[in-house]
């Protein structure tokens, strides 16, 4: 039987990250209703930088496919760059924000032992997998 799952693209080494349940919020500069679960797809775009402050090694990092899941349950608008700081140990992003931007608060997040080659798309987007997932 098919399961009908939303997924949602991130750049490694923050897809990993995600993951394993060291990254609790998602920042992006849109805003979403959805809420629930989510498979993580870890893009093929990789932070070099970012994976070496992080101790991960770019070639062992999944690229192209979905690599977990996780729960959206709630979303956090962040007005200024005070309030993006305080929040860097859940988002662990360096990025300055311009005008605002909006922090998905993640919970249940699980890493799978096998991933799944996956082709990302932009925001969230819909994957059909086996119910065994």
């Amino acid at each position: 039987m098919l399961l009908l799952m939303k997924c949602l693209s991130l750049k490694q080494p923050y897809a990993i990250l995600l993951a394993n349940g060291k990254k609790t919020i998602e920042t992006r500069k849109w805003n979403t209703t959805f809420r629930g679960d989510f498979l993580i797809h870890a893009s093929k775009n990789i932070e070099t930088l970012s994976c070496k402050y992080y101790g991960l090694n770019v070639e062992t990092l999944a690229k192209g496919a979905i690599i977990g899941k996780a729960t959206l349950y709630d979303v956090k608008k962040y007005q200024n760059n005070l309030e993006y700081k305080l929040d860097y140990e859940q988002h662990l992003s360096s990025k300055i924000i311009e005008k605002f931007a909006y922090g998905f608060l993640i919970k249940n997040a699980l890493k799978f032992d096998r991933i799944i080659l996956y082709p990302g798309k932009l925001g969230f987007f819909d994957v059909y997998l086996d119910s065994k997932v």
